[in-house]
């Protein structure tokens, strides 16, 4: 997947250590998380599961970029300056969820979370667009594309994807609202969805490609397929009023004519899907947790697969490699657990970059991938969240939540965070409590009309 080989690919800056530095975004700071360990240190589930959620909201509230108030891609502890103005479009949306949840819950100011994303709204619209899409990397003190690869300095579709879903979330919140600025920003939200030309990027062919350049064209020539996290893509383009695509194209595009699916099981446990780079076995976490923020697989299915399904298997097999760990690595445990793409620890103990899964386990693990689980696997995901705040809150909780990745066996942690790791935690733990974003999503009129025209069915929205 891009993201898996494209990120090891990128440069990352290791840099000395400093102390950390105040939010750089203004406003009321969140509270909750940080380096030191709480005076309680055993909280009840409900108690966790708030404090989860408030500390990973501080990702895309305390250290949002400072001009745009979308996502930074990453936000280090040990360097706060690192890479301060480049914005991530695809945990942007993420962050556009993650916000949805705290007004709900309490935890923003409603009235100054609307004045943010108004300014998030506005910035996306005067942001650099190729064919209605937005690029990987965003500059947030002019909206200039950031190459994130010699060739990928244009249109990204994926992570244009993962934002529309986000602003589909803003725009069905917002849009029953009888105040002014809200029902605005609703209409924002709308309008930039709809100038995104996803037909463009099939090329007259029947497959979805991830990129465009006016440098380069087509010329990274990387086709959107399935088992992994971009069905959303398939999904959000034939959604569209203006810029459709035809249901051949996701047959023979995602679903690859039925050879999605397989009979292959790991564990007992079915594997449902064939996962890309991953055979005979799962893939990294994060191919069931992106497109399913807003998109809800329970009971959804198409002609080939059941995502429901699928998804929750995912999450099991995960699971019970860590128990079975086939590799010995120390720590790994029914309730310690999970492996998705996140910054790693390289051979020399220094911090790196891996897509994380059984057949590239490198001994470390990725908060994001049990906790974001929750909606499929909960009293494993519970589980873990306990091992996390009740037991090792001083080693792997800071300032805006679970550090991005740590190894037991190693003695080794990260102490940085993505926006993309960070994006998935509280969506996710909100519609397992509440479905708040899965209804928000699942009942929006076009998005009903694009999953019926590409032929699926859910038992829990009625079609």
């Amino acid at each position: 997947m891009k993201k898996s080989i494209q990120l090891l690919a990128v440069a990352f800056l290791l840099v000395s250590c400093s102390r950390d530095s105040p939010p750089k975004s203004g406003g009321t700071p969140i509270g909750g998380g940080g380096s030191e360990p709480p005076i309680n240190t055993v909280y009840t589930d409900p108690q966790i599961i708030g404090m989860t959620q408030k500390d990973v909201t501080k990702y895309f509230w305390d250290y949002a970029e400072a001009n745009s108030k979308l996502a930074r891609e990453r936000y280090h502890t040990d360097n706060p300056g690192t890479d301060a103005s480049v914005i991530t479009t695809g945990g942007s949306g993420f962050g556009l969820m993650t916000i949805l949840v705290a007004i709900k819950n309490g935890d923003v100011p409603r009235t100054e979370a609307v004045s943010r994303l108004t300014t998030s709204l506005n910035f996306l619209q005067n942001a650099n667009r190729f064919h209605g899409a937005w690029p990987h990397w965003i500059n947030g003190n002019n909206g200039n594309v950031i190459p994130f690869g010699t060739m990928d300095n244009g249109g990204d579709l994926v992570e244009t994807a993962f934002l529309v879903q986000g602003l589909i979330c803003v725009r069905e919140y917002f849009k029953t609202s009888t105040d002014a600025q809200e029902l605005a920003l609703s209409k924002k939200a709308d309008e930039l969805w709809k100038g995104v030309e996803w037909n463009w990027y099939t090329q007259g062919q029947n497959v979805l490609y991830w990129h465009w350049s006016p440098n380069y064209d087509f010329q990274m020539n990387l086709k959107i397929q399935g088992y992994d996290e971009t069905l959303i893509t398939y999904i959000l383009a034939a959604a569209s009023p203006n810029y459709s695509i035809a249901k051949t194209v996701y047959q023979q595009g995602w679903a690859r004519n039925g050879s999605i699916k397989t009979a292959a099981s790991q564990y007992g446990i079915p594997l449902i899907v064939n996962h890309n780079g991953a055979s005979g076995t799962v893939g990294p976490m994060f191919f069931s947790h992106y497109s399913f923020l807003g998109l809800d697989p329970r009971g959804l299915s198409d002609e080939y697969v059941s995502y429901g399904d699928a998804a929750t298997n995912h999450a099991k097999i995960m699971h019970q490699y860590a128990i079975e760990n086939p590799k010995n690595w120390m720590g790994y445990s029914t309730k310690n657990w999970g492996l998705t793409a996140s910054y790693s620890r390289n051979t020399d103990g220094t911090t790196g970059y891996s897509a994380h899964q059984p057949n590239n386990d490198l001994g470390v693990i990725s908060p994001t991938a049990a906790i974001s689980n929750i909606a499929y696997t909960p009293a494993e995901s519970i589980s873990y969240l306990r091992f996390l705040y009740n037991e090792n809150y001083a080693k792997y909780v800071g300032v805006a939540g679970p550090f991005d990745a740590y190894s037991v066996h190693y003695n080794w942690v990260t102490p940085r965070y993505l926006a993309i790791d960070q994006g998935t935690i509280s969506p996710m733990i909100e519609n397992h409590q509440s479905e708040f974003l899965w209804k928000l999503f699942m009942n929006a009129p076009d998005i009903k009309q694009g999953l019926i025209k590409l032929g699926f069915h859910s038992s829990r929205y009625g079609f």
